[in-house]
């Protein structure tokens, strides 16, 4: 279902500034305000904007369509096709000289697109830029970006090294260190939260990668575009609220998409010998945790992950349809 008052798309690409494209899945009230607070973070520019709910059982169309408002595009899968897909189809819809990938839990701050664009164009050699993302709560949020994941980043991860030392550089690469995202800075990951890209670049890698249902495929764009010379980076003067309360319980669930991620992404940068390394690092440092966890009386999130490791350790490459969020 495309809301008519776009239903016609003949304007070329590049006739807007930017595609913020928002894919959807339950989670209403959420996406009710970062919807809300599109047209406040983009002020300079021209833009547009695109909606695809995957199947949502919780959202009715009529909110989705009143939220999004009258002049954006809103189509309505009859399946949860996952996030990777469901970007790259609305993509297809866009006719920005750039996307903006917005997560439906992320409330930009005023003016937070107009600075990404603006970030953009500054050096358009960085291909995909980021911002600074924090909790509902004010508390920085690190998981906007991170280092690259690494055989090394993997050794420390499984030696328990980046656990304990998560302020290190050096023994926690893919976080980054004590940098706390207050400065511009080039990174391994700029994560889907809140990801603005090159449109042309996008169409060249084909847009994100579909053996991912969800979780790693930013990861995955990004080290495409780094082995074309681009350099993804962020800058601190594009803020955005993420929300990411969740149960105990879903959020092993989401734990176990992630290193489905992780997984997908060793198989298809390594082979022979430093892929067997790498997944194994993968699992240690998962067991690592499950028994500090134990040892500290603290819950069992990691143990029941590492109890369920059967059902992320190949990956994205079973049963790939069948799984929603």
């Amino acid at each position: 279902m495309t809301n008519p008052a776009l239903a016609s798309r003949d304007e070329p690409t590049g006739s807007v500034d930017v595609s913020i494209l928002m894919v959807t899945y339950n989670a209403a009230d959420w996406t009710r305000r970062s919807l809300a607070a599109v047209p406040a973070g983009v002020k300079r520019h021209s833009w547009e904007l695109i909606v695809v709910d995957n199947a949502s059982p919780e959202v009715e169309p009529e909110q989705l369509l009143e939220w999004a408002g009258p002049d954006a595009t809103v189509e309505f899968l009859t399946e949860n096709i996952g996030f990777g897909r469901g970007v790259n189809h609305a993509s297809g819809l866009a006719r920005g000289r750039t996307l903006l990938l917005l997560n439906p839990d992320a409330e930009v701050a005023e003016g937070a697109i107009d600075e990404l664009l603006d970030y953009l164009d500054e050096d358009p050699r960085r291909g995909i830029v980021g911002g600074r993302i924090f909790t509902p709560e004010g508390d920085l949020d690190r998981g906007s970006c991170f280092g690259e994941q690494t055989t090394w980043s993997l050794l420390c991860y499984a030696t328990g090294l980046s656990a304990l030392f998560p302020h290190s550089g050096l023994l926690n690469p893919e976080g980054l260190g004590r940098w706390d995202r207050s400065t511009p800075r080039e990174v391994g990951v700029v994560t889907g939260c809140m990801l603005l890209v090159d449109h042309d670049l996008w169409r060249h890698l084909d847009g994100f990668d579909s053996d991912y249902f969800m979780y790693g495929e930013d990861a995955d764009l990004c080290k495409r575009a780094r082995t074309m010379g681009f350099r993804p980076s962020v800058t601190n003067d594009a803020c955005a609220t993420h929300a990411l309360g969740e149960s105990s319980s879903r959020l092993v669930d989401k734990q176990i998409m992630m290193y489905r991620g992780k997984v997908t992404l060793i198989d298809k940068n390594t082979t022979g010998a430093v892929r067997a390394a790498q997944k194994r690092c993968l699992i240690i440092g998962v067991a690592v945790r499950a028994l500090m966890e134990r040892v500290a009386d603290r819950g069992l999130q990691w143990g029941e992950l590492y109890a369920r490791r059967a059902e992320w350790r190949d990956g994205w490459s079973r049963n790939l349809q069948s799984t929603a969020r």
